[in-house]
């Protein structure tokens, strides 16, 4: 169908009246056409420039999702559906004479306290509320304290822990929410100028399940305007380890405040490197599930077949917790499924089949890296671990993260974009949003579904080689595509900190890359590596 060169002419303010505007938008899509073609096609282009305007007069709500659904499984794969229950450390806290220490407690250490009753949620929520209106600024990592509403949900949970209902390990525990997910009562800005101001009469579905599990929300932290970066309309998050450096993003204030001991933990989301990227810049655990492992309802969409959220944590075994409680849908979104998370951080790792990225590991030819060392740590714990080529640009031949995400986040922000609001947002660079948004409106339907079947390929690729082994371990920085890559095919990642860089003293880290819903297996080998090694253990002293 080549009318749908017409794409290209709906963006600008002055619409082809000549056929000689159609051969010229024809050639920016790789077209040709004859005179006698042009002649034929020409009353279709306009014809169609009404319905394009009929439809621009209908308002698409962000919350309206797409009748065509992502789905990472391929024929022919079968997945255990059995929910098994999990037997979780068993761990032992003692309340510190210094509270500041609470800052950096696991989240099985502070539910001990609270279970025990060495503390009161409503003292820990305190506590750490003090901690985000103190450090919250300089971090520039808060968007919206709920001091109000944080009290009266530990009360609540002191309430009903003294009467004897204990809802679990996230009972009293508080944490912060990427401020993209609704809350009712509460701002939802979406880190962006234009929606400062706005409240959506809505409860996420990441928020009323960590609610039902007891867990208190203190905040909403901040994110890159529309989810990129770590610019928001307020500034610019910093990383907690050295404030001259920005946190990355989009997850930006999640990662900063946990690791900043603002929070025992938050929930981020990403759609391309927006968990992994801040949390591997600012030292977190960040567990990015499988594709549709948890329902997006209630969050801003962004790009409808590539959004995930996931707990952004200080350790595999924090994440574990979360996303034990948060796994799972409403059936509001129609991608998400429930399928089971079958977690044995008591086990062994002995006998598991455990692989290397070796084609991405040799573009690294600093072997002094920390990526190196993680391999070496590893070997050293007896681990044996299997070279393998991970699908790189020999698979990922052409840019699809480009093309779909450029189509998908556009649409999504149509009128934001044709009714010039993008002019509102605080960044205008290249990279940012408003060019970003109009330079997908140059991206043709054909070309956008095309790509979406050449990533069909690319998941059958990717399974072949991730299907083979209980883990492969990539860097997260550098040696090739896999955050791309595994972000189109919908496979879990989870990253941890592996210590610090040697140029800039800022964290490094490492992925665990898992087979479609086994997260409980990347996260069990991402235990025994902490375990052995302690980097999660170390804090900014600035906030200590």
């Amino acid at each position: 169908m080549k009318k749908i060169i017409f794409l290209l002419l709906c963006v600008s303010p002055v619409f082809a009246q000549t056929k000689s505007d159609v051969s010229g938008a024809a050639n920016l899509f790789d077209l040709t056409f004859t005179t006698q073609e042009l002649d034929t096609l020409y009353s279709d282009v306009i014809d169609n420039l009404a319905n394009y305007k009929a439809m621009h007069a209908l308002p698409l709500n962000n919350n309206v999702p797409l009748s065509l659904w992502q789905n990472p499984k391929l024929p022919g794969m079968k997945f255990d559906e059995t929910q098994r229950s999990i037997q979780w450390p068993a761990v032992r806290a003692t309340r510190p004479k210094n509270n500041n220490e609470l800052a950096f407690y696991s989240i099985d250490q502070l539910a001990y306290l609270i279970k025990s009753k060495q503390i009161t949620s409503v003292e820990l929520t305190q506590f750490f509320i003090d901690r985000i209106k103190t450090y919250g600024p300089s971090l520039q990592c808060v968007i919206s304290v709920q001091e109000e509403m944080a009290l009266a949900q530990a009360r609540q949970a002191d309430n009903e822990i003294k009467a004897g209902k204990y809802r679990g390990l996230l009972h009293g525990i508080p944490y912060g929410l990427k401020d993209l997910f609704a809350v009712k009562g509460t701002k939802t800005t979406w880190g962006a100028a234009p929606y400062k101001d706005q409240a959506i009469d809505e409860d996420a579905y990441v928020y009323t399940k960590l609610k039902a599990a007891g867990a208190v929300m203190v905040a909403k932290f901040t994110l890159g305007a529309l989810a990129m970066g770590d610019y928001w309309y307020g500034g610019r998050t910093k990383n907690p380890w050295n404030l001259n450096y920005g946190s990355s993003g989009s997850s930006a204030g999640s990662a900063s405040a946990t690791v900043a001991g603002l929070v025992p933990f938050a929930i981020g989301t990403e759609t391309w490197g927006s968990i992994v990227s801040p949390a591997t810049t600012c030292g977190a655990t960040g567990l990015r599930p499988t594709f549709g492992s948890i329902s997006r309802s209630g969050a801003m969409a962004l790009s409808y077949s590539l959004d995930k959220v996931g707990p952004i944590c200080r350790s595999a075994n924090d994440a574990a917790i979360v996303f034990h409680y948060l796994h799972g849908t409403d059936g509001k979104d129609l991608a998400a499924v429930n399928m089971p998370f079958n977690y044995q951080p008591n086990r062994s790792v002995k006998g598991m089949k455990i692989g290397y990225a070796k084609n991405y590991f040799d573009k690294i030819t600093d072997t002094t890296r920390n990526e190196w060392k993680v391999l070496a740590d590893l070997r050293n714990q007896g681990v044996q671990l299997i070279p393998v080529d991970f699908p790189d640009e020999k698979a990922y031949t052409f840019n699809i993260m480009d093309v779909v995400i450029g189509a998908e986040c556009a649409a999504q922000f149509d009128e934001m974009t044709r009714k010039n609001i993008d002019d509102m947002l605080t960044r205008q660079t290249k990279n940012d949003w408003p060019n970003q948004f109009r330079t997908a409106r140059f991206v043709p339907a054909v070309e956008y579904i095309n790509a979406q079947r050449h990533r069909y390929i690319l998941m059958q690729k990717v399974n072949e080689v991730v299907s083979q082994f209980d883990a492969i371990i990539c860097p997260s920085r550098g040696g090739g595509n896999q955050s791309a890559i595994t972000n189109l095919t919908g496979h879990p990642v989870v990253c941890v900190p592996t210590g610090f860089d040697a140029k800039n003293n800022l964290p490094t880290g490492i992925s665990f890359v898992g087979k479609l819903y086994d997260e409980g297996t990347i996260l069990r080998i991402a235990k025994f590596y902490q375990d052995h090694t302690g980097h999660e253990d170390l804090h900014p002293e600035a906030f200590q």
